[in-house]
């Protein structure tokens, strides 16, 4: 199957045919409740039902889409754009005029505007934060005796992001604050997703008083950045200066609420999904203690034995493999939606304008149909050789099209560096009261990962 063999044709065209619908649903609920159960396992069996199969999340119709070719379809034609539960879920933290969620020509101009920052000629700049932050976990780790890998990822995740992004002084305190609001937030945004109560999430429940407090905090986190940068009269070569600094298509400056809904962007689902790929990065050093010394053998040869740096990152290529294996076993991004703005097709399967579309990169990327020994952790398999072999979107874990991550360099650069760091000073293993199951929330990420750090 092609590409072009899955473009979408005009209706009547063609003899369509509707994608079956999923078994197991239930009267209101549809697969919302199995969805919301085990989310995981219900994503990844779906391809035994088709391409394209019916999913049922309360009253309304959502097609599931489980063919690689067909996801790289949906990224790349106009007829798709972001929007579904996922997004309309998100859209609390967000909000509606950030790069995000919007599309069109405001998603064109955003992009335009914070592009400049993630060139792969701007990254170098940020390699001395990468390498002070990433070697400054390596000192406070040397005392501690059992490392809570969540607070820990989420923690170099967000002073990585806003000391490069943003250039402020970002305390401990806030990124404790950020950690803390996101994990309720995330949370219960991925509940509205799956179970769409509506009314009944606006209840004083304690749960959604929760919810809402962590939604305003962190609201107020982005308010106090942008008034400190403000007021300091500085203007440093960032991102944030470039939103400051942005003009609309009148050539006006783009207003408060794009600005705030730019920085939310900037810092909380990338500290999110960095974080959550940095703490499946350390279950894995666990887990596979041969991989962290071939990384650890890499880095040695590498650098001839001196201090881990940026410059040292692209010859690190057994290390970047043990990347990219990670995020595929386990991506932060598990889920996406899109929706039809134009009666089309997909795989010969009717899609009527309106529809809702998902599909889950985690199934994706464990399909048996596209990888040998597909549940095993092999990171070689992205040797060149191999990987030519690999389906063209089976493993596009920053996206594709215009609603590709403009940040893809930076975030390798990064976790790169930081496997690398961590497999060269420690050796891992759990503690009691770990719990490495994986939590599905927006993200995901091991439930509870708690590690002592054993010094090479």
């Amino acid at each position: 199957m092609t590409i072009e063999s899955v473009k979408p044709e005009t209706p009547g065209s063609a003899e369509l045919r509707e994608p079956p619908l999923a078994g197991g649903g239930v009267p209101l609920l549809g697969h919302g409740l199995r969805l919301a159960r085990d989310p995981l396992a219900f994503m990844a069996r779906l391809s035994d039902h088709g391409d394209v199969v019916r999913i049922k999340l309360g009253p309304k119709t959502v097609y599931a889409v489980t063919h690689p070719d067909l996801t790289g379809a949906l990224a790349l034609s106009p007829d798709y754009i972001i929007a579904g539960p996922l997004w309309e879920s998100l859209e609390g933290l967000l909000g509606k005029e950030g790069v995000a969620t919007a599309n069109g020509p405001l998603h064109r101009r955003q992009r335009r505007t914070i592009q400049p920052a993630f060139r792969l000629d701007a990254i170098p700049a940020y390699g001395p934060i990468m390498e002070e932050e990433t070697h400054a976990l390596i000192e406070r780790w040397k005392s501690r005796e059992t490392i809570d890998c969540t607070s820990e990822s989420f923690r170099i995740a967000v002073r990585v992001a806003a000391r490069c992004l943003l250039r402020g002084q970002y305390m401990d305190e806030r990124a404790e604050r950020l950690c803390i609001a996101l994990a309720s937030v995330f949370q219960g945004m991925y509940h509205r997703m799956v179970v769409p109560l509506g009314p009944l999430y606006k209840l004083p429940l304690p749960a959604n008083r929760e919810f809402n407090r962590a939604l305003a905090d962190l609201h107020l986190l982005v308010d106090e950045i942008i008034a400190e940068r403000r007021s300091s009269g500085q203007r440093p070569d960032d991102l944030l200066t470039a939103l400051l600094e942005a003009k609309d298509d009148n050539g006006d400056p783009i207003g408060e609420q794009e600005i705030h809904d730019q920085v939310v962007a900037i810092l909380t689902p990338g500290s999110e999904t960095i974080a959550s790929t940095i703490m499946s990065l350390l279950l894995v050093l666990a887990d596979h203690p041969e991989q962290a010394d071939k990384v650890c053998a890499e880095v040695d040869a590498v650098t001839g034995g001196k201090p881990v740096a940026f410059e040292h990152v692209r010859r690190l290529t057994h290390t970047n493999n043990v990347v990219m294996e990670a995020m595929r076993l386990l991506p932060a991004v598990w889920i996406l939606t899109r929706r039809a703005v134009a009666d089309t097709e997909l795989g010969g399967y009717r899609i009527p304008a309106g529809a809702d579309i998902v599909y889950s990169p985690y199934a994706i990327q464990r399909d048996a149909r596209s990888y040998e020994r597909h549940l095993e952790f092999d990171p070689d398999r992205w040797d060149p050789q191999r990987s030519k072999d690999i389906p063209k979107y089976a493993m596009r874990p920053f996206g594709v099209g215009n609603r590709k991550c403009p940040s893809d360099h930076f975030s390798m650069a990064l976790l790169t560096l930081v496997t690398a760091v961590l497999a060269g000073s420690f050796r891992f293993e759990q503690v009691p009261g770990s719990d490495d199951a994986t939590r599905v929330g927006i993200t995901l990420h091991p439930k509870q990962l708690l590690l002592k750090p054993l010094p090479r």
